[in-house]
């Protein structure tokens, strides 16, 4: 029974010192195999938006294709036609891989970046294994390694140059960009401005009418949670995405009623504090903070002239906070 399980405390990962070069040519046949797969699982999914990109990619798999064809000749000219089963999993240490669907809607930068990273690991840790290692031949084919995926670094670059010139990154980099404000920023800046200023007024009237911090404390995180649910699935329901372009409903959804929630959670979380005044001072600060942060969102991600966005939303929150004060202290 005991050889069937690992004991607890121990693994049962290889060490990478304790495999033999047969071994370690099998293992770099499986890592280039799974990274040909990956960089076709990019592709596919960038081929609708990013064409040229995907292009790329279709490129980078096919040069670890080749690497592994390479490798396989070369193991089956030193060791025979049965290649031992050996995966990155099974040994301890080893470079690893973020799965597919962790990266893969995460944007086209994050794609790229993590395509850099696997090249560069592949590079450092094969560098790494052969200075560590006494065995002339394991050395050699270490080295030969490393040497590969610094080649693949270059290739990468290569084809990116070749299919991502003449302007076709810029034009992809500003789809991705746009297609990041549609999905998060203009849904989170509508969230924030709904959470920030609609709940000013009930907020500040319980306040003045109650001075009770506790009080205007549950006031605010019922409305604030309320209005976050609330735009969270009007945003998500609302639209689906599919001929607006917008993105996925559940991510346009999640980001409104998460930055409304923030939005009315900012000048209410004050109120734990038991002195009403100071509370009071803190609350205003926060809410001065707030209205700006929403301006200079709306300048640098929205392009909204930077005065006028001023006018909107700090004239406006003003006059909702005035509002609730009047109400509140009447």
């Amino acid at each position: 029974m005991l050889s069937r399980f690992a004991l607890p405390g121990f693994s049962r990962k290889r060490r990478f010192d304790d495999l033999s070069e047969q071994e370690i040519l099998a293992l770099a046949i499986s890592s280039e195999e799974e990274d040909g797969q990956i960089y076709r699982a990019y592709a596919e999914k960038l081929e609708p938006t990013y064409p040229q990109s995907a292009a790329v990619f279709r490129g980078m798999a096919a040069t670890e294709d080749e690497h592994r064809r390479r490798l396989i000749d070369m193991y089956k000219r030193r060791f025979g036609d049965f290649v031992v089963p050996m995966r990155r999993e099974h040994v301890s240490g080893y470079i690893t891989r973020n799965p597919v669907w962790l990266v893969e809607n995460l944007g086209l930068d994050r794609v790229r970046e993590e395509a850099e990273d696997m090249e560069r690991q592949a590079n450092a840790f094969y560098l790494a294994a052969a200075q560590r290692t006494t065995d002339a031949d394991t050395r050699k084919l270490l080295g030969d390694l490393a040497a590969a995926e610094a080649g693949h670094q270059r290739e990468a670059q290569a084809l990116t140059d070749t299919h991502l010139g003449s302007g076709e990154r810029e034009a992809e980099d500003a789809s991705a960009r746009r297609q990041f404000i549609l999905t998060w920023v203009q849904p989170g800046l509508a969230g924030l401005m709904d959470g920030s200023v609609s709940t000013l007024a009930p907020i500040f009237a319980t306040a003045f009418a109650t001075q009770n911090p506790w009080t205007t404390f549950l006031v605010g995180l019922s409305a604030s949670v309320g209005a976050g649910i609330s735009m969270g699935f009007t945003e998500a329901a609302h639209d689906d995405g599919k001929v607006s372009g917008r993105g996925s409903p559940w991510k346009r959804g999640f980001a409104s009623g998460i930055m409304t929630t923030i939005g009315g959670l900012g000048h209410a979380l004050p109120y734990l504090i038991p002195h009403f005044w100071t509370a009071t001072a803190i609350a205003l600060v926060v809410v001065f903070v707030e209205l700006w942060a929403i301006v200079w969102i709306q300048n640098r991600f929205m392009e909204t002239p930077f005065f006028r966005a001023a006018l909107q939303v700090v004239l406006g929150g003003a006059l909702v906070l005035a509002a609730g004060v009047l109400i509140g202290g009447a």
